[in-house]
């Protein structure tokens, strides 16, 4: 797939999964970005899709098969709507289906940036986009998410519940390389943070700290420093301009990534990925299905052509994330999106089209 002067196009196979909910009208838009991009820069691509989701599980009980991941190993990447249904019940789908990719797979980075955009409103008073403009890297296989655990006397008085959080050395240490090498490559302020809570998760997080300390000696240009959880949640809403790039574990990482989505103005903007260096990479949007929504032409499809712009530069194509990133910049400061929810006034595809204008007006 490679390209040879202008004799040859690039050409990238890309997994589909349109999912539940809103899922299919969001994808839509940013498929329909792409597609504009993919002329103007030069490039193809073939689109591949699957119907896992809520529907599919309901018909057939069936999240992903085994020979479906084996299909998504020969892509380029995948690009993702949502997951949920509200007739199947909370996890099945999350599990069977995002987590059985991201382990497959072994997507073991979520990176989640943060940026607020100019005519984006913030809930933090006196901030601007030139305050709030960092990314999160986030492990993404281990942790509390590998599920281990159990119930003891389940059902009595005494019942206990156990449910460990599980580090590898491998696993951290990839983990804060691929941060140490972001920041580097991201060559802003070149800081990176790691939150962690090594005051009370003594083990987990002293193998945090002490693989944190090692790798850091081998990027003397990159400023590093150590921050408890509960405080960077407190200075993202206060001094959220101190932050450049964030390393954290699975689960604190899930958590302050929301943060981060309010703060840069609402899940309808909030993009990110599910990230394997050396192997294939998921991206989406970070909100959810939003069932109430199905099918009404509603939503904000903003945060899926952010997806695609973050998939696009994943794959090296750096002029077309370019040109999706300066136009969500211009269709957000034209004031005609006055609410970055599905209560916007807008329809689905009249804000993709929108975007798809104003690629047109780029020069």
């Amino acid at each position: 797939m490679g390209k040879e002067g202008n004799l040859t196009q690039k050409e990238y196979q890309i997994a589909v999964i349109p999912g539940d909910g809103i899922g299919p009208e969001v994808v839509r838009e940013g498929l329909k970005v792409l597609r504009e991009v993919a002329t103007r820069c030069g490039f193809r691509f073939r689109s591949a899709e699957y119907d896992f989701g809520g529907e599919r599980y309901l018909r057939t009980g069936e999240t992903l098969p085994s020979s479906a991941l084996e299909e998504l190993k020969d892509m380029d990447a995948i690009y993702l709507g949502a997951v949920g249904h509200p007739r199947v019940e909370p996890g099945i789908l999350e599990k069977g289906i995002l987590l059985k990719i991201r382990f497959g797979l072994d997507q073991y980075i979520n990176l989640r940036p943060v940026k607020l955009y100019p005519g984006v409103w913030t809930p933090l008073k006196d901030k601007g986009p030139e305050d709030i403009d960092f990314v999160v890297v986030r492990e993404n296989t281990e942790g509390l998410y590998l599920g281990i655990g159990g119930f003891i006397r389940e059902g009595g008085a005494d019942e206990i519940a156990i449910q460990e959080m599980v580090n590898t050395r491998r696993g951290v240490e990839r983990c804060i390389r691929y941060a140490f090498e972001y920041t580097r490559k991201r060559n802003r302020k070149k800081k990176l943070t790691l939150s962690d809570k090594a005051n009370i998760l003594t083990y987990t997080h002293n193998l945090w700290r002490r693989v944190f300390k090692e790798v850091g000696e081998e990027f003397p240009d990159i400023e590093r420093e150590c921050v408890f959880v509960d405080a960077t949640c407190m200075w993202m809403v206060k001094n959220p301009e101190w932050f450049d790039v964030i390393v954290t574990c699975n689960m604190f990482g899930d958590i302050i990534t929301d943060l981060g989505a309010m703060i840069q103005g609402g899940m309808g903007i909030a993009a990110g990925g599910n990230i394997n260096p050396q192997g294939v990479s998921m991206f989406e949007p970070i909100h959810g299905s939003a069932p109430k929504y199905t099918g009404k032409n509603a939503a904000n499809p903003l945060a899926a052509i952010s997806a695609a712009q973050m998939m696009l530069e994943h794959l090296r194509e750096t002029e077309g994330a370019e040109l999706i990133e300066e136009a969500i910049k211009r269709t957000l400061s034209s004031g005609k999106i006055k609410d970055l929810s599905a209560r916007s006034g807008l329809k689905t595809d009249e804000i993709g089209d929108m975007v798809v204008q104003f690629l047109g007006k780029i020069s």
